[in-house]
C-alpha cells in the first residue's frame, strides 16, 4: 500500500512540475514556430536549413540540433520551456490547433515509405532481408507509427485544416532539393527573418548532404535520435527524391496509389499505375 502510495505522489509530482516527456501535450507558446511532417519526410534537413537561418555565428551540427531546433519527443516539458524564445521545434503531430505558426514538410509517399523502411531497419525493427513489399501495406496502415496515423491522414489532417492559412507554409521536400534558397526564403519571411542571398546560401551550403553526412559519420554515435540505433546503418541516406521508381515492385506501388492516389495528386506528385492515370485523366476531362 505504502509503495502504491508513493508511486502516485511521484507520478502527480511529475505532471505538476511537468518534467516529463509528454509529447503531444507540450507546452506551447503564442510565438512557437513548429517543423511538422510525417517521419522521414526530410523533417532533419529544414531543421538544419532552419538552425543555419537562424543561428547564423552557431553552425548547426548533430551535436548541438537539439538545443537549436529541439526535437519535442526527446527532451521534458520543463526543459523545452527553459529554452530560449521564440522557440523552433521539431514536430511529427497531425493537426494540432495550439499551432499558430507553421512549416509543414510533405514528401512523395513512395520514396517516404522506402526511407521509414530504411530507418525501421536502422533501429532494429525487423532483420536484414526483411522483404519491402511486406513492409509497405504494414507502413501504410501505421503499424509503426500507430499514434500519429499514415501519411495520408496525416498529411489531409494539416491540409484540411490550414492550407492557405496565414502562419502556415506548406513545403514539399521536392521543391525544397530543386531551388533550396527559394524555399528557404518562403520559410525566412514566416519567421520574421530578412532573407538576404548571402544569408540563404550560406544556410544552404552548411546544411547540404554531403555535410550532413560527414557531421554524421562522426557524431551519430553520439546524438540522441541514433545513438541506440545500427551505426552500420546511416541516417542521412541518398537524399534524392524518385529514387521509389527503382525499388519499389509495381504491384507494391499499385497498392499505395489505390489508396493514396487523390491526396498524391492533390499534391502535384503524378501517379505511374496506367489504370489510375487513366482514370484520373478521364476524371479531369469529365470536369471541363
Amino acid at each position: 500500500m505504502l509503495k502504491r502510495g508513493l508511486k502516485h505522489l511521484s507520478r502527480v509530482s511529475d505532471v505538476l512540475f511537468r518534467t516529463l516527456r509528454i509529447e503531444r501535450d507540450i507546452t506551447i507558446f503564442p510565438d512557437d514556430v513548429f517543423l511538422t511532417s510525417f517521419p522521414r519526410s526530410g523533417n532533419t534537413w529544414t531543421r538544419f536549413l532552419v538552425g543555419n537561418l537562424v543561428h547564423q555565428d552557431d553552425p548547426v551540427t548533430f551535436l548541438n540540433l537539439e538545443r537549436l531546433v529541439p526535437d519535442m519527443y526527446i527532451h521534458s516539458d520543463r526543459e523545452m520551456r527553459n529554452l530560449k524564445r521564440p522557440r523552433v521545434i521539431k514536430s511529427h503531430e497531425c493537426f494540432d490547433p495550439r499551432y499558430k505558426r507553421v512549416v509543414y514538410i510533405v514528401r512523395d509517399p513512395r520514396d517516404v515509405a522506402i526511407s521509414n523502411y530504411h530507418w525501421e531497419l536502422k533501429k532494429g525493427s525487423f532483420p536484414d532481408g526483411f522483404p519491402l513489399e511486406e513492409f509497405v501495406p504494414r507502413w501504410m496502415e501505421a503499424f509503426y507509427w500507430p499514434r500519429l496515423g499514415n501519411w495520408a491522414e496525416h498529411v489531409t489532417s494539416w491540409l484540411s485544416t490550414r492550407r492557405d492559412h496565414a502562419g502556415f507554409l506548406l513545403v514539399r521536400y521536392e521543391d525544397l532539393m530543386k531551388d533550396t534558397q527559394h524555399e528557404l526564403e518562403r520559410m525566412a519571411r514566416l519567421l520574421s527573418i530578412e532573407p538576404t542571398q548571402e544569408r540563404l546560401r550560406k544556410a544552404a551550403e552548411l546544411s547540404s548532404a554531403d555535410r550532413m553526412r560527414q557531421l554524421e559519420s562522426s557524431e551519430g554515435g553520439k546524438w540522441l535520435q541514433t545513438k541506440y540505433t545500427r551505426q552500420d546503418k546511416p541516417f542521412v541516406r541518398k537524399a534524392t527524391s524518385g529514387g521509389w521508381k527503382t525499388v519499389l515492385p509495381e504491384t507494391t506501388v499499385a497498392h499505395l496509389e489505390t489508396h493514396w492516389g487523390h491526396v498524391m495528386q492533390d499534391l502535384g506528385y503524378q501517379l505511374e499505375t496506367p489504370r489510375l492515370r487513366e482514370a484520373a485523366t478521364a476524371s479531369a476531362m469529365r470536369s471541363r
